[in-house]
């Protein structure tokens, strides 16, 4: 399992996954969930993956050596993100029809999600979600985010915070905290995390940090955050009802 988030807002888009992708009592692996397309002053594109490694893997790649053999439609000479999101659901489309009945037959799972975010030159960024058949939807300012993988833990604090004018700094610090949420209540996320932030126009992805267990920043918002926590809970007040005792299950005997 993994957890991905992406965001979509008026100053730009901030990306983050995990690199686990199974967890147990004696073994974790860790492949990177990232993956980014960079042509200065042209365009920049941020992959974020999840489901079957194989899968996710082999669509990229496909995405990507398309685009070295400079076919007719790839990803260096899209018009749009929009285009960008239909050939990767093409390649996605192609990996699971020539793999995915030999999967079945182990009874491995096939599934794959991408968050697929960036911008072209002529068109402001965009982020889209795309599904394991290949179909995807677009984020909106209603709902500029979202997350794929292990989703449920870390949901409520960007569910909060997060709206159109986030700035990107408060952007990064809520999706740290989304994914210090999600560890401490999943061992199937974990360290290291790769984020990226891309300012609108920019067309360079110069804000790349790879977070492992020995960054301090990490370590001061995870302490920060439960510390904070753990103080607005002390400092709600009671209940100002009188709680009335429950006798569904008592019994008395009548009278004499």
């Amino acid at each position: 399992m993994t957890y991905c988030v992406a965001l979509k807002l008026n100053a730009g888009l901030v990306f983050a996954s995990d690199s686990r992708t199974n967890a147990g009592v004696d073994q974790i692996a860790r492949f990177k969930k990232m993956r980014s397309f960079v042509n200065n002053g042209d365009c920049v594109i941020v992959i974020l993956s999840s489901g079957n490694l194989s899968i996710t893997q082999s669509a990229i790649n496909l995405l990507e050596q398309r685009g070295r053999r400079n076919e007719l439609q790839n990803l260096w000479n899209a018009q749009s993100m929009f285009d960008v999101a239909m050939l990767l659901g093409d390649c996605l489309r192609e990996v699971r029809e020539r793999d995915g009945p030999f999967l079945l037959e182990g009874n491995v799972a096939a599934g794959a999600n991408f968050i697929i975010g960036g911008q072209v030159r002529g068109e402001p960024p965009r982020l889209f979600l795309m599904y394991d058949e290949g179909n995807f939807i677009e984020a909106t300012d209603e709902t500029p985010y979202f997350q794929i993988g292990e989703t449920k833990y870390g949901k409520p604090i960007i569910d909060r915070v997060i709206h159109a004018e986030t700035p990107l700094m408060d952007a990064i610090k809520c999706v740290l905290v989304s994914f210090d949420s999600t560890m401490r209540s999943n061992i199937s996320v974990g360290l290291p995390i790769d984020l990226a932030c891309y300012a609108r126009n920019s067309f360079n992805l110069d804000r790349v940090h790879h977070i492992t267990d020995s960054d301090s920043y990490f370590s001061q918002i995870s302490q920060r955050w439960s510390e904070g926590l753990r103080g607005v809970f002390a400092s709600l007040p009671d209940p100002d009802w009188e709680i009335a005792p429950d006798t569904r299950d008592s019994f008395s005997l009548p009278p004499p």
